[in-house]
């Protein structure tokens, strides 16, 4: 070991109960300032060893403690925030709909169909222009040139009409 690192393995031995006290309210915790000035220990000693070492050791010997709980703090923000999200739909377990289930759903698609066809032609674009297409009233009036409130009827119409008919088939 260089004269230098024997300085900064002196200093950091005198300087421990500092630096841990000036890393506790970073993290919150003096278990956690602990570990950061033994991690800075271990940066800051080969640091000095080199020619050439740090001018002012103690305010490196500090930066590095800062850096270190400040690193520490974005990484638990980081697993926080990666703990408290939703995993995506797609990985939890999709529920298998029994024979039944996709009868009746196939059912009242054909329902709907039929209602679908039954509608004068303005009425049915209007329908799914807004409900398939996600089209917005205005968008509908204009590509069928007829009024706002008119697109709105016949987008309302229709949805009572296919309502009616899968109520009333139950």
């Amino acid at each position: 070991m260089t004269s230098n690192a024997d300085a900064g393995l002196c200093l950091c031995l005198a300087k421990r109960p500092a630096l841990v006290a000036y890393a506790t309210p970073l993290l919150g915790s003096r278990e956690a300032a602990e570990d950061i000035v033994q991690d800075a220990f271990l940066k800051f000693i080969p640091a000095m060893a080199r020619p050439g070492a740090a001018q002012q050791p103690l305010a490196y010997l500090y930066r590095i403690v800062r850096n270190l709980a400040f690193d520490t703090l974005k990484r638990r923000r980081i697993e926080a925030r990666e703990a408290a999200a939703e995993p995506p739909h797609w990985a939890f377990p999709q529920d298998m709909p029994t024979p039944e289930q996709g009868l009746l759903f196939c059912d009242e698609i054909r329902r709907v169909r039929e209602v679908l066809d039954g509608l004068p032609p303005d009425v049915r674009t209007a329908v799914e222009m807004h409900r398939f297409g996600g089209h917005t009233l205005e968008e509908i009036a204009e590509r069928l040139g007829i009024s706002v409130a008119t697109a709105h009827r016949h987008v309302r119409s229709a949805l009572v009409k296919i309502a009616e008919r899968l109520d009333g088939d139950d």
